[in-house]
């Protein structure tokens, strides 16, 4: 059978996470994407507005999600900005692509093909009917497979990116897919949470994160391992963690809180976890 031929859930701990996210209906996810109909699951980056807290009690939970959303828009154009130079006759992968966001400023930002790939059949159904309503499904679009083996054909992207899904799967079966789909001098850029390699394990904190999401938070060392082994260069690496903490901060204090704010919050600031970014060239 060729890839797209197999199930695309292809372990129990996959089809675990595919349900776990075709089940998810998460207002911190929902609420922040009606504001401009950009959906992300990823968190934020930057200094938010304190006056947002100071706003009239019958506007303050609504302005506070509007202030959310800048935050994580704000995220993922960090993560564009690292891709390069794209023309819009490149090609490119979001793989991970949740409810698509990412992938739809992608092409607003390159005006390029973007292809989202994700194991959720709720976000994929999602994902297309919002590309239908933008008038982009001829250049957006989103598809049921498994990231770990897409059946994209080899050399098929100038860039891919890995926004907050890499805790989902080996790292090096992920580059070594990611290599093959990349053409020569083909970019890669992930944003992720990993754990400090320093600390020697999973502090407890980690460890509630990865119990609340069903992930696998990986030690930071692994991913350059894991790069390097798959003929990956990284050109940049960005410590990220001081410029997401305000994020974390005003989330814990709106009425979109799922209750990990706190253990996200505790492991930043006593340094066991790290959210980087790495942009690494394929050679």
């Amino acid at each position: 059978m060729t890839a797209i031929d197999q199930p695309v859930a292809r372990t129990a701990y996959q089809r675990s996470v595919a349900d776990y996210w075709n089940a998810e209906k998460d207002p911190v996810n929902l609420r922040l994407g009606d504001v401009d109909g950009l959906y992300h699951h990823h968190y934020g980056l930057g200094d938010y507005d304190p006056a947002v807290l100071e706003t009239p009690e019958a506007t303050r939970d609504e302005t506070i999600i509007a202030e959310m959303h800048r935050l994580e828009t704000a995220q993922a154009e960090v993560l564009l900005d690292h891709l390069g130079p794209i023309s819009p006759s490149d090609r490119l992968l979001d793989a991970g692509c949740g409810r698509g966001g990412t992938s739809v400023m992608a092409h607003l930002r390159f005006g390029c093909q973007v292809e989202g790939i994700s194991i959720s059949e709720q976000q994929i159904e999602f994902a297309n009917g919002h590309a239908r309503q933008r008038g982009i499904d001829g250049s957006v679009r989103y598809h049921l497979r498994n990231m770990l083996d897409t059946g994209f054909e080899t050399g098929a992207f100038q860039g891919i990116w890995n926004n907050e899904s890499t805790m989902y799967v080996d790292l090096h079966e992920l580059f070594a897919e990611h290599a093959r789909q990349l053409v020569p001098g083909g970019r890669y850029v992930t944003i992720t949470g990993c754990y400090n390699d320093v600390t020697g394990g999973r502090s407890r904190a980690v460890s509630q994160i990865d119990q609340h999401y069903i992930c696998n938070i990986h030690p930071r060392g692994d991913y350059f391992k894991a790069l390097s082994d798959n003929g990956f260069v990284p050109i940049t690496v960005v410590d990220l963690t001081a410029a997401t903490i305000p994020y974390w901060e005003l989330r814990a204090q709106s009425s979109v809180a799922t209750g990990i704010e706190d253990p996200f919050l505790t492991a930043y600031r006593e340094g066991s976890f790290h959210y980087l970014l790495i942009a690494a060239d394929r050679v």
